[in-house]
């Protein structure tokens, strides 16, 4: 007769070793996207997202990655200071912080590797809708069991943050 108790114990253990693979392919990732352009992936994401030649506000780049304005501030701040993006103020509203690449910037994103992040969107897209929110679902569920499930998270894997913070 098989052990409820032993069979939990090993879907537990197959579960657990899932996630250890994912946070080493993020954090091999990130190594391998810093060594070859000094990046993160939340800085290089920030920048793919100001990647189609126009000007675009530092607002709208926060509602499309997913995150607070005040981590964007903190990323703005430091792509600024290398020298990967411009920012100026809005003319009609000064609050409005309006956000370009720079020349360094996009010479940047022609050697970044692809990475982690568009290897998991190209194959996210090709599933079935009802697989695309089952597996949304079981990973909420997860990041819950796990007691994160602080809604001001980023949508990006970053295996050295999650590293340094855990």
């Amino acid at each position: 007769m098989i052990d409820m108790g032993d069979a939990l114990e090993d879907r537990t253990k197959v579960a657990l070793t899932a996630m250890r693979k994912i946070l080493r392919t993020t954090e091999l990732n990130s190594k391998r996207l810093t060594q070859e352009t000094g990046l993160t992936p939340s800085l290089l994401i920030f920048m793919q997202m100001l990647d189609d030649q126009r000007e675009q506000t530092a607002g709208y780049v926060a509602g499309r990655m997913g995150i607070t304005q005040a981590t964007t501030t903190a990323l703005m701040h430091r792509l600024e200071a290398q020298g990967m993006i411009q920012r100026r103020k809005g003319e009609t509203d000064r609050r409005q912080v309006w956000l370009s690449l720079t020349e360094a910037g996009r010479k940047v994103l022609q050697i970044a590797p692809d990475g982690v992040h568009a290897r998991f969107h190209d194959e996210f897209a090709a599933l079935q809708d009802w697989e695309q929110a089952m597996l949304i679902t079981a990973l909420e569920r997860v990041a819950a069991m796990l007691g994160n499930d602080d809604v001001g998270t980023a949508a990006v894997l970053d295996a050295t943050a999650v590293l340094a913070s855990g």
